[in-house]
C-alpha cells in the first residue's frame, strides 16, 4: 500500500530570500541586501540537499521551485548548481516542472536565458498590476512596459509562464479590474495567478491601516464584486480556477503547488523554508530560520539548517490535508481523510454544508461549491477536527 504523501508527490523547495526593496504589502521572508556571496549561498543549498537526499532515497523528484524573495536576483551560475546537486541526490521524473519566480526589471529579464540552459522550465514573473499609478502604489520596481517586455521575452523562451497579478487595490473599481484583467489574459500563456489584496499584520500596509493613512480599499461587497468577476472572466477565456487564487488552461496547473494543496512531501530548504516530510511512518513538520545569516552559519558550523522538526500527530495531519485540499476545486477524499485519522468527518456538518449549498460530495470526493469558494475559511473551520 502507497504511503499517504504518494498521493500527492514529492517536490523541492528553495527560497532565495533576498529583493531589490521590500514591497508593503508583502509579509514573506524577505530581505534587502547589497552584499551576498552568491558561491557561498551554493554551496550552502547544495548541502542541504545533500542532508535531506540521504533521508529521502529513492524517492523521484516531481517539482523543484525556486520561490522567495527574489530569484530572479540569483546568478544563473547559482540556480544551475543547485539543479545539478539535485539531479545527483535524487532521481527526476520525465516531466519535472522546474519554476523560478520573477520580476520584471529589465536587469533580471536579461538573465532568463541563462536561467532556461540551466533546465528551468516554468518562470512565473511577478507583474501584480497593467497600471503604472498602481504599480508604484504596491511598491513595485517596474513599470507596464517593462513588465510586457519581459513577459515577451520569457514567451520567446519558456513554454510555461505564469503571472501574478493582485487586484482589490486601493480606489480600484469593478470597471478598471474587469478591463485590466482581460487585458492580461490576452498575454497569458497558460497560468495566471490573481490573489486579492490582504493587509497583513507587520507590513507597511498593516501599518499604515493602522494608523488610518491606507484609503481606498474595497468594501466588502465591491470585493465580492470583484471576486466574482475574475472567476467568469477567467472561465471564460478558458483559465478555470482549478484552486482559489490560480487559474489555468486544462493541464497547465502548477505541479508545484499540487503536492502542496494534494498533501504530498517536499523538502524545504533556505532562510524561513517549511517542508513536510514522510519518515519511518511519520510525517514530519520541518521548519528553517527565518535570519538569512543565521541559517546560513547552521548550515556552515552544524551541518545542519532546521530550526526545529515536528512530528505531526494523526490529527495534525487530517486537518492540514483538509485545509489544503479544499482550497482545490476537486476537494479532498473522504476515504484518504480517514485511513489517516482513523476518523470520519461528521456527516452531521457535511449535511449541513450541503443544505446551504457551501459542499458537495461526489463519489466520496468532498468539494466547495462556487457559492462556498468565496467563504471557505468558515466552511473549513466548522470541519476540522477538535
Amino acid at each position: 500500500m502507497p504511503e499517504d504523501w504518494q498521493h500527492g508527490g514529492f517536490g523541492l523547495y528553495i527560497h532565495w530570500p533576498f529583493c531589490q526593496s521590500k514591497c508593503p504589502y508583502c509579509d514573506f521572508n524577505s530581505h534587502v541586501s547589497n552584499n551576498i556571496d552568491q558561491k557561498q549561498w551554493a554551496q550552502a543549498y547544495c548541502s542541504e540537499i545533500e542532508r535531506l537526499g540521504e533521508e529521502t532515497k529513492g524517492r523521484s523528484l516531481q517539482s523543484v521551485f525556486f520561490g522567495g524573495g527574489t530569484p530572479s536576483l540569483m546568478d544563473p551560475k547559482t540556480v544551475d548548481t543547485i539543479l545539478r546537486k539535485s539531479r545527483e541526490t535524487w532521481a527526476i521524473s520525465n516531466n519535472v516542472e522546474i519554476t523560478l519566480e520573477a520580476n520584471p526589471t529589465s536587469v533580471e529579464a536579461g538573465r532568463f536565458s541563462g536561467f532556461k540552459d540551466t533546465g528551468v522550465n516554468r518562470i512565473s514573473i511577478g507583474i501584480q498590476a497593467l497600471n503604472d499609478a498602481d504599480l508604484r502604489r504596491l511598491g513595485r520596481l517596474h513599470t507596464v512596459d517593462e513588465a510586457k517586455a519581459a513577459f515577451e521575452t520569457a514567451a520567446g523562451l519558456f513554454d510555461r509562464i505564469n503571472f501574478d497579478l493582485i487586484y482589490a487595490r486601493q480606489d480600484q473599481t469593478l470597471t478598471e479590474w474587469e478591463s485590466e484583467l482581460k487585458e492580461a489574459l490576452t498575454m497569458a500563456a497558460d497560468h495566471i495567478s490573481l490573489y486579492q489584496l490582504t493587509i497583513e499584520n507587520g507590513t507597511a500596509f498593516g501599518d499604515r491601516l493602522a494608523k488610518g493613512g491606507l484609503t481606498g480599499l474595497p468594501m466588502e461587497d465591491l470585493a465580492a464584486d470583484l471576486y466574482q468577476a475574475t472567476q467568469d472572466i477567467t472561465s471564460e477565456a478558458g483559465f478555470e480556477a482549478y484552486e482559489v487564487s490560480n487559474h489555468a488552461k486544462s493541464g497547465s496547473e502548477s505541479r508545484h503547488n499540487l503536492i502542496y494543496w494534494q498533501g504530498g512531501d517536499y523538502v524545504g530548504i533556505g532562510p524561513g523554508a517549511h517542508g513536510r516530510l514522510t519518515l519511518g511512518g511519520g510525517r514530519y513538520e520541518t521548519v528553517m530560520p527565518k535570519n538569512p545569516e543565521a541559517w546560513l552559519k547552521a548550515v556552515s558550523t552544524k551541518g545542519n539548517g532546521e530550526l526545529s522538526r515536528h512530528a505531526q500527530t494523526a490529527s495534525e495531519h487530517a486537518n492540514e490535508y483538509l485545509m489544503m485540499g479544499l482550497r482545490v476545486t476537486s476537494g479532498i477524499d473522504l476515504a484518504r481523510y480517514e485511513n489517516i485519522c482513523k476518523t470520519a468527518i461528521d456527516c452531521t456538518t457535511i449535511n449541513k454544508l450541503i443544505d446551504i449549498g457551501m459542499v458537495e460530495v461526489n463519489d466520496k470526493q468532498l468539494s466547495a461549491t462556487p457559492s462556498g469558494r468565496p467563504v471557505l475559511n468558515a466552511i473549513i473551520r466548522e470541519l476540522l477536527m477538535e
